[in-house]
């Protein structure tokens, strides 16, 4: 595959996440509580479990939303079910053809906003959004069917778009979101996650959730969402996708593993995989080499 070099020096590599004590002893808290409650209180554990694997992180809340904004954007919202779902606007996608910009798992629209002279240069608008849970807009739990829900919401609003990018979740709920009433030409997936089921793995392994419980936590995001976990494996999904797509992931990326990404690339027809070097999870959203080759592919160039 492709290897896109990082713009500028490589950091150095760091093994884990530097933590401070206090954060440290709250974590090992946590999986003390989480491996005596799956022993002696297994129902009440994974009712806990399921309600944090729902919940985005505080900071992804309003307060991380007022800091990240220099409000270049004009901000609308939309309403979904009861809930106000606040989106940003550049340009304008009424009478300009728009890129969608869809964020991953505890960040926000506004996250993009590098983004916005790029595309407004290349004479398009953008449109991005907070998910329910995050930045401004309602609600407390958010998975993916909620992202796939909200995404396709927006993009209904606004109407087909020129072209998506969206990151991490973002880019499963895309995957999915491209088959519910909206579409769009041309797709950029940058770290996309593919498989649920790695996802509930890794969260119960962070917080020490017994293995044989997991059954019982998906279960229990089903009842709230009616969606079992399989169906939402891309696998069911990118198959059947006919736009043309490039996805970028980092083959150091700890969050979700550069596997998932060669996944779309095998799953997604007319796909093309471009991968980075140290660039992890998040700095890759807004590396220039990355933004560079994702608006050459929105605007019609094929990278290969």
């Amino acid at each position: 595959m492709p290897t896109l070099t990082a713009t500028g020096p490589f950091p150095p590599m760091k093994h884990p996440r530097r933590f401070g004590v206090r954060t440290i002893a709250t974590l090992l808290g946590i999986r003390f509580a989480y491996r005596l409650g799956s022993r002696l209180a297994p129902a009440r554990t994974v009712a806990h479990a399921a309600r944090t694997f729902q919940t985005p992180l505080p900071s992804s809340r309003v307060r991380a939303a007022y800091a990240a904004t220099t409000m270049s954007a004009r901000r609308e919202t939309v309403r979904l079910g009861g809930e106000s779902i606040e989106t940003y606007i550049w340009g304008d996608p009424a009478t300009q053809p728009y890129i969608l910009l869809a964020h991953g798992w505890s960040s926000l629209g506004l996250r993009w906003e590098s983004w916005a002279p790029w595309l407004l240069a290349k004479g398009w608008a953008a449109v991005s959004f907070d998910q329910p849970g995050h930045g401004h807009s309602g609600g407390d739990l958010c998975t993916l069917p909620d992202f796939v829900r909200t995404l396709a919401a927006v993009g209904c609003h606004y109407g087909d778009a020129h072209g998506v990018v969206a990151h991490s979740l973002g880019g499963a709920a895309a995957t999915l979101a491209l088959e519910d009433g909206w579409t769009a030409k041309r797709v950029v997936l940058i770290a996309p996650a593919a498989d649920p089921q790695g996802a509930t793995r890794r969260f119960s392994r962070f917080v020490r959730l017994a293995e044989h419980l997991r059954p019982s936590l998906h279960a229990a995001l089903t009842e709230r969402t009616g969606i079992l976990i399989d169906d939402l494996h891309i696998a069911h999904h990118a198959p059947k996708r006919t736009q043309p797509a490039l996805i970028f992931h980092d083959f150091f990326d700890r969050d979700v593993p550069v596997e998932e990404g060669e996944l779309y690339a095998r799953l997604w027809p007319d796909a093309t995989l471009l991968k980075t070097r140290r660039l992890g999870h998040r700095r890759i959203v807004d590396d220039e080499s990355v933004m560079t080759a994702a608006i050459a592919f929105l605007d019609g160039v094929e990278l290969r």
